[in-house]
Parts: structure tokens; C-alpha cells; sequence
């Protein structure tokens, strides 16, 4: 295991703490709190955060996922087991994750709408944008 670069917990508490009660807020949006914590595993896989990795399972598998959803979560895309509107917000996650690729895919944002209100699509977006920043932070510091 590598050392922790810099305690930015620590350091940038402030800043932490905000990024936190963004994770916060958007639990108190109205997006079913698996949904949310999916999206994040999903996010937290692309981006190999083991720290987030091990975080969201582990609140998944407390709040009654099954094993089986949680390890075929990689694999979405190909299993039967996640509902329309899950493979919506996973195929959007994937989407703002990689960014760089797509942009944000017009063909994910529209699946989004046929399942999610304006304000859940927002509120969705900022929930990924947000773990995508606490992974990078995590990495980078070698947490």
C-alpha cells in the first residue's frame, strides 16, 4: 500500500466538509439513496478508487443490495438484473465520468428524461460530478 501523499482531510478541511454536504444535499434531493449509491460504485470503479470502492459496497450490501447486483455492477450493460431508469443513470454516470469522450452523450441525457424529473436529472449530474471529484482527490493523494 502506498503512503498517503498529503492528509487534504486535514488540510482543506473546508473544503472537504463542502464536498461532503454537496453528498449531503443530493441525498436529500429525492433520488432513491441505492440509485445514488450505484451511480458512485459505478464512478468509483471507472475511476479506481479502491477507498470508494470499498465505501459504497459496503453501503450497499448494509442497505440490502445483494451481492450478486453489486458484483455485476462492471458489467451493467449485459445483465438483466438493473431496472430501466438504473441503466439510465449508469449509462449517464459513464457518460460524465469519461467526459473527455462524448461530452456528456445526448443519447444518455434523453434516456434520463423518459425516468427522472428536471430537477432528479440535476440533482443526478452534481451527485456524479461531485464523487467524481472526491475519486480524483482520493487518488491523487494516494488515500
Amino acid at each position: 500500500m502506498k503512503n498517503i501523499r498529503l492528509k487534504y482531510f486535514d488540510l482543506s478541511l473546508p473544503a472537504i466538509t463542502a464536498l461532503r454536504e454537496c453528498l449531503n444535499a443530493v441525498e436529500k434531493s429525492g433520488l432513491e439513496k441505492a440509485l445514488l449509491e450505484l451511480v458512485y460504485l459505478r464512478v468509483s470503479q471507472i475511476n479506481g478508487c479502491g477507498y470508494c470502492l470499498n465505501l459504497h459496497a459496503k453501503a450497499l450490501r448494509e442497505a440490502g443490495e445483494t451481492n450478486a447486483r453489486i458484483d455485476m455492477l462492471a458489467g451493467w450493460k449485459v445483465s438483466a438484473c438493473y431496472s430501466e431508469p438504473e441503466r439510465a443513470a449508469l449509462a449517464w454516470a459513464e457518460s460524465l465520468t469519461a467526459i473527455t469522450v462524448d461530452g456528456g452523450s445526448d443519447a444518455a441525457f434523453a434516456q434520463l428524461k423518459a425516468f427522472f424529473t428536471d430537477a432528479q436529472i440535476s440533482d443526478l449530474t452534481i451527485a456524479i460530478a461531485n464523487m467524481n471529484a472526491l475519486n480524483r482527490i482520493a487518488i491523487s493523494m494516494r488515500v
